[in-house]
């Protein structure tokens, strides 16, 4: 047990926190574990490349701890009315088509090569800085806005455009 994959764990267990923290309306104290949970991500993948403690542990329970803290607070800000159902959709459905693909894959006898895209990694953190975002405009109250409708849109497409490229390197796996 590496000190990335501490702190990855430590996101991963962050999640039933920042749900329960959402679903009593305490949005100001979900904001500041959704935030540190969300720095976490960043500061777990420079330590394992400044020291050289990359695993294969790490390399799955990340994306675990991603879409466990993106999905949870996608669906349960949606579910309170703070964030739009439809981009809680369109994030879940994107983890989904991934996770699917790979299973897919995997069951066709092909031994998928999982490895982040540049994109993938923009739209987590679009997504991330977007619940983030809403969660600290609800929890201390500047008020959403026009801004934060557009800022909806974009994290949308970002998250589209990822998804498709990973379709897109499936089906040149698959080949």
């Amino acid at each position: 047990m590496t000190l990335p994959n501490l702190i990855t764990l430590a996101r991963l267990c962050a999640v039933p926190g920042t749900i329960w923290l959402i679903t009593h309306g305490r949005l100001d104290w979900a904001f500041v574990l959704f935030a540190a949970a969300g720095a976490s991500d960043g500061i777990d993948g420079w330590i394992a490349r400044r020291w050289h403690l990359r695993s294969t542990l790490g390399a799955m329970l990340d994306p675990v701890a991603d879409k466990a803290l993106m999905t949870g607070a996608y669906v349960t800000l949606a579910m309170i009315g703070m964030m739009p159902d439809w981009l809680a959709i369109i994030v879940v459905f994107r983890d989904l088509l991934i996770t699917g693909g790979v299973l897919v894959l995997w069951l066709a006898g092909h031994a998928p090569r999982i490895r982040p895209l540049k994109l993938s990694k923009l739209n987590t953190l679009m997504q991330i800085l977007f619940a983030g975002l809403t969660l600290f405009v609800a929890g201390f109250g500047p008020g959403p806005g026009p801004a934060m409708e557009m800022l909806a849109w974009g994290v949308a497409a970002v998250t589209i455009a990822s998804g498709l490229a990973y379709a897109r390197e499936a089906a040149r796996q698959a080949r």
